[in-house]
């Protein structure tokens, strides 16, 4: 093996193929990782193109981290930060700590094109390292619970009084609607948008979002999520009210999956775990 060149994520046709391939080395029988997939989630993205780094040996793909940009509501300002997202090391190069280096080139690269932070959703396994070896906050471990129905909680603050939420776009929202690997429909409901996308066993992942909030328009109404319904996140202590959701038990969860935050400089402070609002259309896991 000579030694490794690092270069940032490229987004042609024949580098995402690349990268499709590593993914079926490293996780076998996923098929989310397709072309359209990947040029959806790295290219199309109206909040900007994908963020990361590679790791090449030679022409050969040993490891490969991206986030993608987004805008957040970050304490009272609304900022551009990046999602963690895809991380893989062919199992050839695994042991050598080409995660860690290629996460710090990444943040570095984020902080110098004017993004604020890097939020994520990581399982218990990869949480210590976020923590301990890129300098993130575990924040809060996310809700987990089924129910029946529209989620009951009290108004929520406006966005600029929360220490997190995710500031949508009508073109950011029509994005992430359109994930070509599960789509996400959505239909109104009052001063409510509804949103559902296929989850775990037949009952759908299930988000609310303020019609003020997001400005979009829905035209028609989509079909409704079946009555069960699968909420994954978090709601401001002060409204929450999840008496028609019961908490998954921890032991029936594939893995518990945790918010974590990472502030790239003085301007955006450590988030408040009382005051977060998060859905499954804030991160990738449907």
């Amino acid at each position: 093996m000579q030694a490794l060149r690092f270069a940032p994520v490229q987004n042609d046709p024949a580098t995402l193929a690349k990268y499709g391939a590593l993914f079926a080395a490293c996780f076998p029988g996923t098929d989310k990782f397709t072309p359209a997939y990947l040029d959806w989630l790295y290219v199309a993205n109206p909040d900007g193109a994908a963020v990361g780094y590679d790791a090449w040996d030679g022409e050969r793909l040993a490891a490969h981290y991206v986030c993608v940009p987004a805008r957040a509501w970050v304490e009272g300002q609304e900022v551009r930060v990046l999602l963690s997202l895809n991380t893989a090391t062919h199992p050839d190069y695994q042991g050598k700590g080409l995660f860690t280096k290629l996460a710090a080139m990444t943040y570095e690269a984020g902080a110098e094109a004017g993004f604020d932070g890097c939020y994520g959703v990581a399982n218990a396994n990869s949480t210590p390292g976020f923590v301990r070896k890129l300098g993130f906050q575990l924040v809060r471990p996310l809700e987990a619970r089924v129910g029946l129905g529209a989620l009951r909680h009290a108004p929520k603050p406006a966005a600029g009084e929360l220490s997190f939420e995710r500031s949508w776009s009508p073109e950011a929202l029509a994005w992430r609607c359109a994930n070509p690997h599960n789509r996400v429909h959505r239909r109104s409901n009052g001063s409510r948008l509804q949103f559902h996308a296929a989850a775990e066993k037949g009952v759908p992942a299930y988000a609310e979002l303020d019609k003020a909030s997001v400005a979009v328009s829905v035209d028609g109404q989509e079909r409704s999520a079946f009555p069960l319904r699968l909420f994954i996140g978090l709601a401001p202590d002060a409204t929450s009210n999840y008496w028609n959701y019961a908490s998954i038990p921890a032991r029936l969860r594939p893995s518990p999956l945790n918010l974590i935050w990472r502030a790239f400089n003085a301007r955006v402070p450590q988030l408040d775990a009382s005051r977060i609002q998060f859905t499954f259309l804030d991160f990738d896991a449907y």
